[in-house]
């Protein structure tokens, strides 16, 4: 374990672009670090032939590089080791995201520099803007050029010093123009493509853009490192509080405009929730504000708080806010002068901070607090209110029936157990009803003197006051476990649908598809699409339900799964409370497209096996069958030169060079189809061809008799390339020439209602029914023993064949040999 105390000091000067000079920069503060007697070396710097840099170099140690060899070419890197060695007060490494030659002690310069870092030694390192990982998708789609060098943004970021090395674009143009950054042949083409006045801009931006962020960081770290609790405004930040009204739209454009007002400035908004539990707001609002905030490039949070107002301002003081945006109050007058409003508590409470104050047309309107609605089925409390009313009636005839002046306490005990009856089937608002028809009966019929509102012994009206509290209260209660009843169903709901989705993880059957069937079925939404960025827009991964959207902006719902991806959904917005089984699903679907990313790989790595298998196989056949004719042709040419052969030998010798070379071409060609068939390059041009056309050509070139062509002039036209199929028949007539033992090979065509096929049949030894679909692998020779051949012609024929829609198969050709069926895609033939 490094002790980070003695860890080395990491400084880092950013280059917004190439050329800006952040080499130089980090040469001069080299140079005066020693003269003011700082032990300073040079690890790695490259000067790419600038002059001016180069200068920069003299007088400073430069630490010898290591020398690496790689696939013949020798290269030069750090020498991490012997800069460790040195042991330096401080090492200059140009270059921060270079990967490191195969072979070197650690893959990536960033690596060096941790080891060396990790040795005590300070570290003054350059790297440019578009070299950070979290940068180079948002660089390719500026510059249109991909970086294959990246450094972690951590690794930046946790630098102890980052200077910024800036230029203006067009002076640093100019300064191309004159030859201070690239060669001359180099200038004209970099400032018509990469270095633009529009890419250096924007390039410019996102340095400083990123730099701000890392400064922001800085700031906070020290803030809170010391304690510091009240407000600095080195930045606009805008936090809006969000009530969940239907206000809360208007307040956070309003929040909008004014952060956009200042450049850099930040939209934040907060919500608070009572510690209570208990939702007050409607929650599909804030899932509509929650999305207004992210389409306006804010950020949204939800904290819990028992005192709205100093929870919002402790919420401030945290983001080191400078503004909070509050509506007016929605409360009626009288509310307000007794209670106040909370944008007056905010205001009292912020401090430095200044406070927004928003009319909006919510604030003349008074309406029932979202609090005192029951989250009962509106039938359930129609049933409570209906019970209310009868139930008094009734119970009063019944008591009437053998009413006692004594019996009050137990008339009271009836109407209380009726009014908890009616709690517990309609809600709160039934049971108050119930409670104070209870009273006023009671009053009425039971409390003398009856048939009158007065009551006559005090005792009888603290009772019946005893009775409504009572009364109200356990109406309360019942009324509250009702909506804690509620959450707990939604909460089990959540947590079985998040474990659910948990065993699907863990099996890793999950697909895409399922998964947007299960968010459809889940939130009863009527379509779901998954949506993946590409460099022109989005485009749909997997959706379910008909056409939903093919842009985040044409659902109803969207949710993010990772920087180039995102749920979106159509239907019905979903409340706030289901947003986290939403996220559940995003983190779900992620690991499913990071599961079809590593299968995609794992296809990709068995492919490259096979064709290190086949190169290994290339190899291994190359060492002998492509030697044995150059080896022919060399010891031919060598009797050749000799000049003492007679002009018989001479013949002799110039007919093995001829069908050596020939042989040579064949196998060259061989593997050169080979490899333009797997690597998809062949492009057929498929048109109407007659096989009296390509076959005659195809069979050409033998000796008379050694191939007989009996195909009718009536056959039908095929779909095909010419040239390919005339490459392919060539080949299967030459591999049946030679295997046929001196009988002359047929070539037929046989009409088939969809196809025609041409059939090349030979006598000779054939191939067992076992091996005949593995003689078309390359490099499969079977039981061929005959020099100069690699195996290659049936993999090369079959493979051409497939490219012009055809298919090729080898079959026994009866009384002996093999037939070769080669099976084309007949002219007319319904599909």
């Amino acid at each position: 374990m490094v002790n980070e105390e003695h860890r080395g000091r990491l400084t880092v000067y950013l280059g917004a672009a190439p050329g800006v000079g952040k080499t130089y920069a980090m040469l001069g503060e080299a140079r005066r670090r020693r003269d003011r007697g700082t032990d300073v070396v040079i690890g790695y710097v490259e000067t790419h032939g600038r002059e001016q840099t180069a200068s920069q170099v003299e007088g400073l140690e430069v630490v010898p590089r290591a020398v690496a060899t790689y696939r013949g070419t020798t290269f030069t890197e750090m020498d991490t080791d012997a800069v460790i060695a040195r042991a330096p007060a401080v090492v200059l490494v140009d270059e921060l995201a270079h990967t490191n030659v195969p072979g070197s002690r650690h893959e990536k310069r960033a690596q060096d520099v941790e080891a060396i870092r990790a040795a005590g030694i300070d570290v003054i390192t350059t790297v440019n803007i578009q070299h950070l990982e979290s940068l180079n998708d948002e660089v390719e789609r500026i510059t249109g050029v991909r970086q294959r060098e990246t450094v972690p943004d951590e690794v930046v970021r946790t630098a102890d010093q980052i200077q910024l090395v800036d230029m203006a674009p067009d002076a640093l143009r100019r300064r191309m123009a004159h030859g201070n950054v690239y060669k001359a042949e180099n200038i004209d083409a970099s400032l018509t493509s990469y270095f633009r006045v529009g890419n250096l801009t924007a390039l410019r931006e996102l340095a400083l853009l990123w730099l701000a962020d890392r400064v922001d960081d800085a700031l906070s770290d020290y803030r809170r490192a010391h304690s510091i609790s009240r407000t600095w405004p080195t930045k606009e930040r805008i936090v809006v509080a969000v009530t969940g009204g239907a206000e809360s739209e208007t307040l956070i454009r309003r929040g909008a405009r004014l952060a956009q007002r200042a450049a850099g400035s930040e939209l934040v908004a907060v919500h608070v929730i009572a510690t209570d539990g208990i939702a007050t707001v409607e929650d599909r609002r804030i899932a509509r504000a929650q999305q207004l905030v992210a389409s306006l490039g804010g950020t949204f949070h939800s904290v819990v708080g028992e005192d709205v107002s100093q929870a919002v301002v402790d919420f401030a003081g945290g983001v080191n806010a400078t503004m909070v945006v509050v509506g007016v109050s929605r409360h009626g007058r009288l509310r307000r002068l007794f209670a106040g409003t909370t944008g007056d508590r905010v205001a009292q409470l912020a401090g430095t901070i200044d406070v927004h104050l928003v009319t909006h047309e919510q604030s003349a309107r008074t309406g029932r607090p979202r609090s005192y609605l029951s989250p009962l089925s509106r039938q359930r409390q129609v049933l409570g209110l209906a019970l209310a009313v009868v139930l008094p009636i009734l119970l009063t005839l019944v008591l009437q029936a053998s009413h006692d002046e004594d019996q009050l306490p137990l008339d009271l005990l009836l109407f209380l157990a009726l009014t908890v009856l009616v709690a517990l089937v309609g809600g709160l608002v039934p049971a108050l009803l119930a409670a104070v028809g209870g009273f006023v009966l009671m009053n009425w019929f039971f409390t003398p003197p009856v048939n009158t509102i007065t009551i006559a012994d005090p005792q009888n009206l603290v009772a019946l006051l005893v009775f409504v509290a009572v009364a109200v209260g356990v109406a309360t209660v019942v009324d509250r476990a009702s909506r804690r009843s509620a959450e707990a169903v939604r909460a089990r709901t959540e947590a079985a649908t998040v474990g659910a989705l948990s065993r699907s993880v863990l099996t890793g059957q999950d697909t895409a598809e399922a998964i947007v069937q299960r968010l459809r079925e889940t939130f009863g939404q009527d379509a779901v699409s998954l949506l993946e960025r590409t460099g022109v827009g989005w485009q749909v991964v997997a959706s379910t339900g008909g056409p939903c959207a093919s842009a985040p902006e044409e659902g109803d719902t969207r949710v993010d799964v990772d920087e180039d991806h995102l749920l979106v959904l159509c239907g019905e917005p979903l409340r706030a409370s289901d947003r986290r089984v939403l996220e559940a699903f995003a983190v779900q679907t992620g690991l499913v497209l990071e599961y079809r990313r590593l299968r995609g790989r794992e296809e990709r790595a068995a492919v490259l096996e096979r064709a290190d298998a086949t190169s290994t196989a290339l190899l291994r056949a190359v060492s002998h069958d492509l030697r044995t004719p150059l080896a022919t042709m060399r010891t031919a040419v060598d009797g050749l030169v000799s000049g003492t052969l007679g002009e018989t030998d001479r013949a002799e010798l110039v007919g093995a060079v001829d069908s050596s070379t020939e042989q040579l071409e064949r196998l060259i060609d061989n593997l050169l189809d080979l490899s333009r068939l797997q690597s998809g390059l062949v492009r057929p041009r498929l048109a109407d061809r007659s096989l009296d056309e390509v076959l005659p050509l195809a069979v050409s070139g033998h000796p008379p008799g050694r191939v007989r062509l009996e195909v009718d002039e009536g056959v039908p036209f095929v779909r095909t390339d010419a040239g390919l199929l005339e490459r392919v028949v060539a080949n299967l007539v030459g591999n049946a020439v030679r295997h046929s033992s001196g009988t002359p090979v047929r070539v037929l065509a046989h009409v088939l209602p969809g196809t025609v096929e041409v059939l090349v049949v030979d006598r000779g030894p054939g191939v067992p029914a076992a091996q005949q679909e593995r003689m078309f692998e390359p490099f499969q020779r079977l039981d061929d023993t005959s020099p100069g051949g690699l195996g290659l012609g049936l993999a090369v024929a079959r493979g051409l064949t497939e490219a012009v829609g055809g298919t090729l198969a080898g079959e026994d050709t009866p009384g002996g040999g093999l037939t070769m069926v080669l099976s084309l895609p007949r002219v007319g033939a319904s599909a």
